[in-house]
């Protein structure tokens, strides 16, 4: 049997200062008590009609699953397919389905994901400011029972429960390897995610899960409390309640990169270009990135003068402008 979870660090009266001297530098997640708590929308009686009277009425895309797969989107066994279907339809409309699922025994799964808040639901952002994540563009997720597989993003997140509680089993990155993460190019949202289910764990499948697990860190949400997520920190949700409505903030530190040369797309071309070398030579090409990319032994330059270190030193904006242009003749040919 694997041990119990750590509880995720808990936090009271952040701030932007706290979260970004102590919170972020630390590298881990933090439960921030409370942070929403004042929110019209949190203290509101009726939270989803307090919605319903921003809703514009925008269409917004809505899966559904149904209720055999316990709420838990992904695939179907063979993972031939997705065991959900899209729908397309408002916020009201989905709060709508909602309370009459409520009063289902077995209901179907419903689920309206990363909707953005100020496109669909105008004036809420103003009524319920996030001061943490000033440059966040929020987006609200409403569901039913529902689990989001375990997955990570390449951000970092401030996610708010409004209503509804919420359970949080959270890996750090250096995981993955004991995730079992599925396809790339076939994902349930865009992102992969990992096979193995941490409410139902199958060690004879999935043998080196009980070692992430082990690793795992859980926090669950009352309505008003926020989760810092770090930066590729993967996370499973499970979402507790008949109605549940959650906020989040996504961010980075880092400027975007140019559309297909990010760290994911990097990834990508490494893989083709090291695929079917031997292990002798993959374990060579792992030394070097370890020492030029990842600086595993501290800047590899130090050694050579400062207007000879090239690529190794501070790249200007004209060579990486220089570099980007070879990439894509190399990437073109």
């Amino acid at each position: 049997m694997f041990p119990d979870h750590l509880s995720v660090r808990e936090w009271r009266d952040v701030d932007l200062a706290i979260l970004r001297d102590e919170i972020v530098p630390a590298g881990m997640p933090a439960l921030l008590r409370g942070l929403a708590a004042r929110w019209p929308a949190v203290q509101a009686d009726d939270p989803a009609a307090y919605l319903r009277t921003l809703d514009n009425g925008q269409q917004q895309s809505v899966i559904v699953a149904p209720p055999d797969v316990g709420g838990r989107f992904g695939y179907v066994p063979d993972m031939s397919r997705l065991n959900f279907e899209s729908r397309t339809t408002s916020v009201t409309a989905v709060l709508d389905r909602l309370e009459i699922a409520a009063a289902e025994d077995s209901p179907s799964a419903f689920a309206a994901q990363a909707i953005p808040v100020d496109t669909v639901l105008p004036g809420f952002s103003e009524a319920n400011p996030m001061p943490l994540a000033p440059t966040a563009a929020p987006r609200i997720w409403i569901g039913n029972r529902v689990a989001v597989a375990t997955h990570h993003d390449l951000n970092s997140n401030i996610a708010v429960a409004m209503a509804g509680r919420r359970r949080f089993t959270l890996f750090p990155p250096e995981q993955v390897g004991n995730l079992y993460i599925g396809p790339f190019e076939f994902t349930p949202a865009g992102t992969p995610i990992s096979l193995a289910d941490p409410e139902a764990p199958d060690f004879a499948r999935f043998p080196r899960f009980a070692d992430a697990l082990a690793a795992a860190q859980t926090a669950e949400l009352e309505p008003g409390d926020a989760l810092y997520i770090p930066y590729m920190w993967w996370h499973h949700v499970r979402s507790l309640d008949p109605i549940s409505i959650l906020v989040n903030y996504w961010w980075t530190e880092t400027p975007p990169p140019q559309p297909g040369l990010g760290p994911f797309d990097a990834m990508m071309h490494a893989l083709l270009a090291f695929e079917g070398l031997p292990r002798e030579q993959r374990d060579a090409w792992s030394a070097m990135f370890s020492h030029f990319v990842f600086h595993a032994d501290g800047p590899p330059a130090e050694h050579v003068p400062v207007a000879r270190r090239g690529l190794q030193g501070t790249i200007s904006a004209d060579a990486k402008t220089r570099l980007r242009r070879q990439i894509g003749q190399l990437l073109s040919r």
